[in-house]
């Protein structure tokens, strides 16, 4: 993809966040994605490309009244939202559309017409690894984090600060789920969940959504929201089996992903003004870190710890809370996506002075699939 030849042009999230009981999940894809356009002042007959995960494209260009030239339906989790920015971006580059609605939405808590998590016995999880006891998140991601936390001699005071630092951004985000100061002993203290995550280790569930409008940048000045331009992507799968891992200490997808991102952006580390990593779970933010570049195996946890990430810190990190405190209604990217594009518009709550550029990266299923997103606020 051509660096800034692409840009998101409308942004926003939901318009309520939280407990949502009487929206169904079809319901929250139209609202944010109604509130998107209003963002940019467009109309469903102004779209011609529609991506979603969730629920199909065809049903969301339906419901919309889109007719579009482009459609995307790419589902590998949470991260799909970062791989329909890229597609998009790839899809306006080809001519195959000029403006690409991307749309995400989830009934989480409520569970109204929500879909299940549930495994075919059939299928590799469920005859590999759900006999073994592993049937949920929770207990698919403790078994590459108990090895990493060995390998470099870690504990769960370690993740615990994850929690604590990005309870501390969220204290400054009004739309937040929780927002009260936790400590460290806080964290430990919280109900085991499945070793060693404790509650406040784990993401929220929630109802939400969110949607993103791309266009091309000779398009995007046009517009009355300032653009924020598409400068690097990534994407990559592992495995669907978080037991496969070719690496419990890091992952595959992430490298590539991330590396992929880099290369096209061609922006050195050093360079990165802001960082959404996405985090279910605390250790996320860790194997992020360093799986794209900007801490060395097994030096995450202290980079955190020494609040290098917190607010006032050289790299600011999940600013809106994260999947912790902010938002999780299931597949978190799109809220991450949302905080990268708030951040680079000057508009986010918990403000990152003079951010000129976002690295925005996600994950799927456990470990099973990564996108990155770079984006910046500077024009080709």
């Amino acid at each position: 993809m051509k660096q800034k030849s692409v840009a998101v042009v409308g942004a926003a999230e939901t318009t309520q966040m939280g407990r949502i009981p009487d929206v169904s999940v079809i319901g929250l894809h139209a609202d944010a994605a109604l509130n998107a356009m209003a963002d940019c002042g467009l109309k469903p007959s102004d779209i011609d490309g529609v991506a979603c995960a969730g629920i199909s494209p065809t049903e969301l260009a339906h419901y919309l009244g889109i007719t579009p030239t482009y459609a995307d339906g790419t589902s590998v989790g949470g991260c799909s939202f970062m791989l329909h920015v890229r597609h998009a971006a790839a899809a306006i580059n080809a001519g195959l559309c000029t403006t690409v609605l991307i749309t995400h939405g989830e009934s989480g808590k409520s569970r109204v017409g929500a879909g299940g998590f549930a495994r075919a016995p059939s299928s590799l999880m469920g005859q590999f690894e759900m006999p073994y006891g592993v049937t949920s998140p929770p207990t698919m991601f403790t078994v590459p984090v108990l090895r990493y936390l060995k390998t470099y001699g870690l504990t769960e005071e370690d993740l615990a600060w994850v929690s604590v630092i990005q309870r501390e951004w969220a204290a400054k985000n009004p739309r937040a789920s929780f927002k009260d100061p936790i400590t460290v002993d806080d964290v430990l203290n919280s109900p085991m969940i499945a070793w060693p995550f404790r509650l406040l280790m784990c993401c929220l569930v929630t109802d939400g959504g969110g949607a993103l409008i791309l266009t091309s940048a000779e398009r995007a000045r046009d517009f009355k929201t300032k653009p924020v331009y598409v400068l690097g992507t990534g994407e990559s799968v592992e495995t669907p089996l978080v037991s496969q891992m070719e690496d419990f200490t890091s992952s595959k997808a992430f490298r590539v992903s991330g590396k992929k991102a880099f290369d096209e952006a061609g922006l050195k580390h050093a360079d990165v003004d802001h960082l959404m990593i996405y985090d279910a779970f605390a250790h996320l933010p860790l194997y992020g870190l360093e799986d794209l570049g900007f801490c060395k195996p097994g030096e995450a946890a202290a980079f955190i710890r020494e609040r290098n990430t917190a607010i006032g810190g050289k790299l600011p990190l999940n600013t809106n809370g994260g999947g912790l405190s902010y938002m999780h209604s299931g597949m978190y990217g799109m809220y991450a996506l949302q905080e990268s594009v708030r951040q680079l518009r000057g508009t986010a709550a918990a403000q990152v002075p003079g951010a000129t550029n976002s690295v925005c990266h996600g994950v799927g299923g456990m470990f099973g699939a990564s996108g990155t997103i770079i984006f910046s606020n500077e024009a080709g």
